[in-house]
């Protein structure tokens, strides 16, 4: 079965004859697109089943107001066969506020470097917009008591630089270990995005930890981030060579690895369960089976997910995976992130589960987690249930540069949609209701 990663080159976005659908413009960057070239190949019937009536998921990023979080139910009902595939993101922040302070208490004698009784942190902040940023923020904060209530959550906005403790934001909290009372102090955050407009971008955590090491270095006892790509780069940037314990989130690869060098922790959030839940959905609407089957009641071929690795929300029509923390302790046992989740590993029979042609995009191509984690999972479980996929790479920066090459979705059986923003999902099933 063949596998196709599309990435999009600024010669063809320019030559596209495709439609464009969206309110976004801007540059791109990658290889060629294939999906006319792929018509020929698979076994789509969709020529039967409106667009608008195929199976949608939406994955990674959840259709929501990136102002107030609210989920956007229109996109997440767009049909009988649409839910949103993701993991839970506040149980996952909780977790990664309480293994930064848990590191804290356990280094105490050390970690406080310049001695001057506060423990100073820097934070990555990926987008501002992203629920998932939101919730990471938020649980590093409240976990630290550095968080500041603002209409009724925890106020999730960067701070700029605060070595005096006056911002606004956020407050200095207070740790106490072995009877000795301990401040600590968000130094400085600030959201990683570049001039481009591309979050989450790793290259501007690595400026930022090198203008804020320049800048109060022997302050900075802890590095936080909100994902692995940004935690990464910093930690190549300055915090292994200074030997301060950096967060990250995502347990990709590197990161895993990067804690026998002094990488503090990150956070799996079951990337191995999400890739196969985004597809498993899809898999059951194409067969006409129950939703869950495969998931919490067992397939033939014996796949099937316990209650401890996800949940699923009827009303917000959501699966959420759970989330595990990584550390020194347990590191060892996370080290490949794109090996499929041993319980539904089996192999569908394609006589019962004939080949379908699904259209599926990745945000960003350059985005460390999905591209060299949760794709090639995608990858690895797309044989298993005989899917033919057409990957399709973002620039991370416009919606069109994805919805330009969904010039002809007639002839896909269903799709899986990673926004680039999470407002924007009528700029997708805008084309899918033509």
């Amino acid at each position: 079965m063949k596998k196709r990663i599309v990435v999009l080159t600024m010669a063809v976005l320019f030559g596209l004859s495709a439609v464009a659908c969206g309110s976004e413009g801007g540059s791109s960057s990658g290889g060629t697109d294939t999906s006319a070239e792929s018509s020929s190949s698979g076994s789509s019937d969709s020529g039967t089943v409106a667009n608008k009536d195929k199976p949608l998921v939406w994955f990674n990023r959840q259709p929501s107001n990136s102002s107030t979080g609210e989920l956007d139910m229109a996109a997440l009902s767009f049909n009988e066969d649409t839910y949103y595939v993701g993991f839970d993101a506040n149980q996952g922040a909780e977790l990664q506020g309480t293994m930064v302070k848990d590191y804290i208490e356990a280094n105490i004698d050390t970690i406080d470097r310049n001695g001057d009784g506060v423990i100073g942190y820097v934070l990555a902040i990926g987008d501002i917009g992203h629920n998932d940023s939101i919730a990471r923020t938020r649980g590093v904060r409240k976990a630290l008591g550095t968080g500041v209530e603002k209409d009724g959550s925890i106020d999730s906005e960067p701070i700029g630089t605060n070595t005096d403790g006056s911002a606004s934001a956020v407050q200095d909290g207070s740790l106490e270990v072995n009877g000795k009372t301990y401040t600590v102090r968000e130094l400085a955050s600030q959201e990683m995005k570049n001039s481009a407009g591309a979050t989450w971008d790793a290259a501007t955590a690595g400026n930022a930890i090198g203008t804020w090491s320049s800048s109060f270095g022997d302050q900075i006892d802890v590095v936080v981030s909100n994902n692995d790509g940004m935690g990464m780069s910093m930690f190549n940037a300055w915090s292994k060579d200074n030997d301060v314990p950096t967060f990250g989130y995502d347990a990709n690869n590197d990161a895993v690895a990067a804690i026998a060098e002094g990488y503090g922790g990150t956070i799996s959030q079951h990337a191995d369960v999400q890739a196969y839940l985004t597809l498993r959905v899809l898999r059951n609407a194409l067969d006409g089976v129950d939703v869950d089957t495969g998931i919490g009641t067992a397939d033939e071929a014996g796949n099937v997910l316990s209650d401890d690795v996800y949940v699923y929300n009827e009303e917000e029509r959501s699966y959420y995976a759970l989330n595990v923390a990584v550390t020194a302790e347990n590191y060892q046992d996370f080290t490949d992130s794109t090996k499929v989740y041993e319980p539904v590993s089996n192999q569908l029979d394609e006589s019962s589960h004939p080949t379908k042609k699904v259209w599926l995009d990745i945000y960003n191509a350059s985005d460390n987690f999905l591209s060299s984690t949760y794709q090639p999972l995608l990858q690895n479980y797309d044989d298993l249930m005989n899917l033919d996929i057409d990957y399709i790479g973002g620039d991370g920066q416009t919606e069109s540069n994805i919805t330009n090459r969904l010039g002809n979705p007639g002839q896909y059986d269903a799709f899986a949609i990673n926004m680039v923003k999470t407002d924007n999902a009528a700029s997708y099933t805008a084309l899918l209701s033509q």
